[in-house]
């Protein structure tokens, strides 16, 4: 029983690891395990949790990196409005 938890932590790890090449956040990923992966979202929750204390400085670098992309998607938006003339 141990091995196949270990297993599926592994895995649930293994996948939030995919969501991060994503850029997701974490509801975003937990959204999307459970609907692609049948994963329930607390359990994803509680995997990025741990992950997080594991390696802050990773995640404090993923959120920022994040919010830059955030803001240059949003000038980038508002550069290319087109203004009727």
């Amino acid at each position: 029983m141990a091995d196949s938890s270990a297993s599926y932590i592994h895995m649930v790890h293994h996948l939030i690891e995919e969501c991060l090449i994503f850029n997701m956040t974490k509801e975003e990923c937990m959204e999307a395990l459970s609907k692609h992966a049948n994963i329930m979202p607390a359990i994803t929750s509680t995997v990025w949790s741990e992950l997080e204390k594991e390696n802050k400085d990773f995640f404090e670098a993923y959120k920022n990196t994040r919010s830059i992309r955030q803001a240059q998607m949003v000038s980038t938006s508002n550069s290319q409005k087109v203004i009727p003339q």
